[in-house]
């Protein structure tokens, strides 16, 4: 992908836990560099489920990059990518082969009934607060005033289980 000087930095999540997890993330990021120029990947989590719980665990990643895509070009865009992987409606927080979700789009804040930016529960959320942390720790979030390490060190690890599967480079064959 070719960019030109009108770059959004953007940071967005993502999330598998039907079929080949892994591979389903490896082909989300693959398909993301068509019109996001990923300058970072977080390592490799496991996660339990939130929402329904008779459904298998999540692997979950964050990337960082820059877009030229307008903010609801680029929810147009993820949406697209989850849904020619095969990402089919079910009950909210349900099982999926993949989720890609907008964390932040530069320091904007935005809160239209189609797009809520930064992402809603981030600062609630360890599977994005931690793989979040692994590539922006010191990054602001542009509605709480905080940084990234700063709202992870407010939770409390009893509320969440997680853990580290793989480095970057373990799990996305170009990362060094």
């Amino acid at each position: 992908m070719r960019l030109s000087s009108n770059v959004t930095p953007v940071y967005l999540s993502l999330g598998s836990n039907l079929g080949d997890r892994k591979m389903n993330l490896r082909e989300a990021l693959h398909w993301l560099e068509e019109q996001v120029a990923i300058d970072g990947v977080s390592a490799l989590y496991e996660t339990s489920p939130v929402g329904p719980p008779e459904q298998p665990w999540y692997l979950n990643a964050v990337c960082g990059g820059t877009t030229e895509l307008e903010p609801r070009e680029l929810l147009a865009f993820v949406k697209g990518i989850e849904q020619e992987m095969g990402r089919v409606p079910t009950v909210r927080w349900g099982p999926r082969i993949i989720d890609i979700d907008i964390l932040f789009y530069n320091d904007l804040v935005l809160n239209a009934p189609d797009l809520i930016i930064p992402h809603l529960g981030i600062s609630d959320r360890p599977f994005v607060l931690v793989p979040l942390a692994d590539i922006a720790p010191e990054f602001i979030h542009p509605h709480l005033g905080e940084s990234i390490s700063a709202l992870l060190d407010k939770l409390s690890s009893d509320t969440y289980e997680m853990c580290r599967v793989a480095e970057p480079e373990e799990w996305v064959p170009c990362m060094k």
